[in-house]
């Protein structure tokens, strides 16, 4: 008998504000834009996408489609989600 098994969906355990931090602090300190784009798309539908696209004024669509492993959000997009979210971006020099 095969084992049945469904796919694993991060958003499902991004229920509290220090498991949503972590997650977004690892994505930004990875540096990879699609990565950052994913886990941000995976943020927002931990709180609700439809909410989310209301906050920035972007259709829920657009928003899914901008916040994928494939998307590419534009810099208003990007920091009006962020804001959305409760979060800000900042800038600070790199550690060497």
């Amino acid at each position: 008998m095969a084992i049945k098994t469904k796919p694993f969906d991060a958003a499902e355990y991004l229920d509290t504000e220090v498991a949503i931090t972590a997650y977004l602090e690892d994505a930004f300190s990875d540096g990879d834009p699609a990565f950052i784009a994913k886990a941000l798309g995976t943020v927002a539908r931990a709180r609700g996408m439809s909410k989310i696209a209301k906050a920035t004024g972007v259709t829920r669509e657009a928003l899914y489609a901008s916040l994928s492993a494939t998307g590419n959000p534009t810099l208003a997009t990007l920091v009006a989600t962020t804001r959305a979210l409760g979060y800000e971006l900042t800038v600070k020099p790199l550690s060497h």
